[in-house]
């Protein structure tokens, strides 16, 4: 994706006041060799951006004074209550350096899973993003997962997904952790009928 980034001269809360009145949104650029960039975005162009999965999770091209880079969004701030994009950060891209993101999972073939079709479980997505190490130009838009092969109790886990070419998980310690669950249905237990006391035992009872 491509989006436009202006020069922003000031800073201060003041001056990100009159930015965001005005309908811009103010912002950084860091990493790299480069010193860090203030700029402003187009607040419109930005909030249209944002719901867009791609621009959460791919590299960038940021048309700044001219001319093209590649950088990743790191970070951006909402308003409390406003529809309103109060600040966002991005991080330049080094062809020759690992990133870490948090890539989403697109899942498919739920329904054609002996799991849902056949026993009519419910499948919970425990995992809906993964956190890969890759070098810039592998970075996957989104993984995908095939539930086709899902049957009852049995878990899906990351071993059990093929993650692209040149891409490693980063679990911070899980070794295998779960990524979908197929749970099946719970069955209505319906209780026995209370027998009635026999009329004797009613009359007798309390006496001595």
């Amino acid at each position: 994706m491509k989006f436009v980034a202006f020069e922003r001269s000031k800073q201060g809360t003041g001056a990100s006041r009159r930015l965001r009145n005005a309908g811009r949104t103010p912002g950084i650029v860091y990493g790299s060799t480069s010193a860090p960039q203030l700029i402003e975005l187009d607040h419109n162009a930005l909030w249209h951006a944002l719901k867009k999965e791609a621009f959460h999770a791919s590299i960038l091209d940021m048309e700044f004074n001219g001319q093209s880079s590649k950088v990743l969004l790191r970070d951006y701030q909402m308003h409390p209550y406003k529809q309103l994009v109060q600040h966002i950060d991005f991080q330049r891209v080094d062809a020759n350096t690992t990133l870490h993101m948090k890539v989403p999972l697109h899942f498919s073939g739920e329904e054609e899973s002996e799991a849902v079709k056949t026993d009519k479980c419910t499948v919970n997505h425990v995992v809906t993003e993964l956190e890969i190490a890759c070098l810039p130009a592998n970075l996957p838009e989104f993984i995908a997962v095939s539930l086709t092969g899902l049957t009852k109790g049995v878990s899906l886990h990351l071993n059990d997904i093929t993650l692209p070419a040149g891409c490693k998980a980063v679990t911070h310690g899980k070794k295998n952790p779960v990524v979908v669950t197929a749970v099946a249905p719970v069955e209505e237990v319906v209780a026995a009928p209370v027998a009635a006391a026999p009329a004797d035992a009613k009359k007798g009872k309390g006496k001595k």
